[in-house]
């Protein structure tokens, strides 16, 4: 047990990002009732991801960790979760095959309901209303009514997250996630891409080497490993009661897990030290996430580390880098530098998307060149600090939008009206989600290549 805390102590510290509902008796009934739900996730699959960070975190793993902004109670529909799925596999199988590591598949899904916003109130034609903060707390719609705060929603978050999660375990065990399948899917995606030629060889490579293990009798039928995955959910845990009433305590181990996702992250709007969402996190066992951007001094971070992982434990903190493209050959080096003086082990990961957000034609939007460089300069500035870049963190959707401009389907800014669906922040399309999995490959090939040549050379 962590010296003097609860899962409510957080309630004595102060808290940012936090909805104001209107009646506090309906708050403490809806978080009592959710106190009595069976949980989501169970302990022994969390400490299943912890090892498996680890590894991460020694150099011997890489993540993958990705999905929507925001989830929506209108788009929850089992097709959607399939293509996500299967958009999510795709990646999984080209950035194995870059990296020639065992990729950690955590997605942002089944419980990434809150969002935090920079300011709290939105203004559209003179009328000013609470801005929506996620379907969890309040609706999208631009009404009074449907801005109000209303606890009852987080019921519906927990059924639908329930409701995601056993299609999610049915996809990963049941056979659909069955390497033959996803190879299949990846070689209609290059078939199609304007970029054919260029994915190709690599392609090729993948299935030389999948006919070579059917040769010699390894095939999906014989070999577990090969139609059956591991996938495990995340979010940021934004919504500190919802979160409380989900903390349960291990009966194996005794220790307070949080249940509503096997790993939850803090965002760069509220990692203050002696704030709410701190005192939580530091309680909990699972695999946490530290949002970190520009505003974050080397002497903050290693404060931050020491209250979140004490036991300077591989595997339970991932480092999410945020910084955007203009701005991460500043701001990384001195962090990884400063972590690794310390001795601290962490998993670090780059979240290209929210420090690349612009507008044009009125539509907030993310530039796929700009995404691709700052995931470039993480992997670069790794490679020169000699350090592990352990990971990727991508807002994505198996759906074809039009959130993000650029990729080789080029997006437009004329084009973002099309099919612009998102409910909070622009997603990289299916084809996009995967072109970046083919040029990070690329660069992960490129890397390997070059340390065994200065090896061979030494």
């Amino acid at each position: 047990m962590e010296q003097n805390w609860t899962p409510g102590s957080w309630r004595q510290k102060p808290i940012q990002q936090v909805p104001e509902y209107p009646n506090a008796a309906a708050l403490a009934a809806t978080e009592a009732t959710l106190a009595t739900y069976p949980p989501l996730v169970f302990a022994g699959e969390a400490r299943r991801l912890k090892k498996q960070l680890a590894n991460v975190a020694e150099g011997n793993a890489f993540l993958l960790q990705g999905g929507d902004c925001a989830e929506s109670f209108l788009e929850h529909g089992a097709d959607n979760i399939r293509d996500f799925f299967r958009a999510f596999l795709q990646m999984a199988v080209v950035l194995t095959y870059g990296a020639q590591l065992p990729v950690v598949k955590v997605g942002r899904i089944a419980g990434q309901f809150a969002k935090p916003r920079s300011s709290n109130v939105e203004v559209l034609d003179g009328v000013t209303l609470p801005s929506y903060r996620g379907d969890i707390i309040n609706g999208i719609e631009f009404n009074e009514g449907s801005r109000i705060p209303s606890p009852e929603r987080q019921l519906d978050a927990y059924r639908q997250s329930a409701a995601t999660l056993n299609l999610l375990r049915a996809f990963a065990m049941g056979g659909y996630a069955n390497l033959e399948n996803v190879h299949q899917w990846m070689l209609g995606f290059i078939k199609d891409s304007p970029q054919a030629d260029r994915y190709r060889k690599l392609a090729d490579r993948i299935s030389e080497t999948m006919d070579f293990m059917k040769a010699i009798g390894i095939s999906a039928e014989n070999n577990p490993s090969l139609r059956e995955t591991d996938f495990f959910t995340s979010h940021e845990a934004l919504l500190l009661g919802y979160e409380e009433a989900l903390t349960r305590i291990d009966s194996t181990s005794g220790d307070w897990y949080a249940t509503s996702g096997h790993m939850i992250w803090i965002g760069d709007r509220t990692r203050q030290l002696d704030h709410a969402h701190v005192e939580y996190f530091r309680g909990i066992k699972n695999p946490i996430g530290l949002k970190c951007g520009p505003s974050l001094t080397p002497d903050n971070l290693i404060e931050l580390i020491d209250a979140l992982n004490p036991a300077n434990e591989a595997g339970r903190l991932t480092l999410i880098c945020r910084f955007g493209h203009d701005k991460v050959a500043d701001s990384l080096p001195k962090l990884i530098r400063a972590v690794e003086k310390e001795g601290r082990k962490v998993v670090w990961s780059c979240d290209p998307m929210h420090g690349n957000t612009i507008t044009l034609n009125h539509y907030k939007t993310r530039p796929f060149e700009r995404i691709l460089s700052e995931v470039e300069s993480f992997f670069q500035i790794h490679r020169a600090e000699g350090t592990h870049p352990g990971g990727i963190h991508i807002e994505m959707t198996g759906k074809d939008v039009t959130e993000c401009t650029g990729g080789a389907r080029a997006v437009t800014a004329d084009s973002l009206s099309d099919r612009y669906h998102t409910h909070c922040d622009p997603r990289l399309n299916a084809d996009q989600a995967l072109e970046l999995a083919f040029l990070l490959s690329e660069r992960m090939k490129s890397g390997r290549d070059e340390k065994r040549l200065a090896i061979a050379t030494a």
